[in-house]
Order: structure tokens, then sequence, then C-alpha cells
């Protein structure tokens, strides 16, 4: 018979990662003590490994980092885009025929 499906806190998934980068057992005895499977331990062993940096941000880098595109982005955008437009304004204007400048 299946065993119903599992959610695992996120305390428990930290812990059993840190277990699994101490290395002081192999993933099959790690497996065994905390009733999941190999793979999952190697995933979440991942995660915690590829979001180490968040857990040192400051305050500002962090606000920074969801704040979205910068002000300069964006202005470099619009500038790229007026610049194509200006372009094919130009480009349409040169072509004689009933679909031009309308």
């Amino acid at each position: 018979m299946k065993r119903p499906r599992r959610n695992h806190s996120a305390k428990f998934k930290a812990k059993v990662a840190l277990a699994a980068l101490k290395g002081d057992k192999s993933l099959v005895e790690l497996a065994e003590q905390f009733d999941v499977h190999a793979n999952q331990i190697t995933e979440w062993k991942r995660q915690l490994l590829s979001q180490a940096e968040e857990a040192f941000l400051t305050k500002a880098e962090r606000k920074a980092a969801e704040s979205g595109p910068s002000v300069k982005d964006l202005q470099a955008k619009i500038g790229q885009l007026t610049m194509e437009n200006d372009f094919l304004e130009g480009a349409l204007g040169r072509i004689h025929g009933p679909s031009a400048k309308r």
C-alpha cells in the first residue's frame, strides 16, 4: 500500500540539509534516520546551498532585490523603444502604397 503524501516543515528540511552538509553520515543513513528518500535529501541540500547567500543579506540589499528593475534600466528601455519607433516610422513613410501612413 502506498504511503500518503507528507509535507515537511522548513525547519525539518533545514535540519536534514544541514546534516547532509556535515558529511558525518551517508545519504542512505540519513534517509533511514529521517525517513525520507535520498533524492529528497539531495534536493534540500542543493536548495540550501543555492539560497544560503540570502541569509546574510542586509535589509537594504533585500529591498533592492525585491524592488524590480531600476529607473535607469527602464529609461534605457524607453530610449531603445523610442529609437525603434522612429526608425520604423521613417521606413514606413518611404513606402509608397495603400498601407503607408494612414
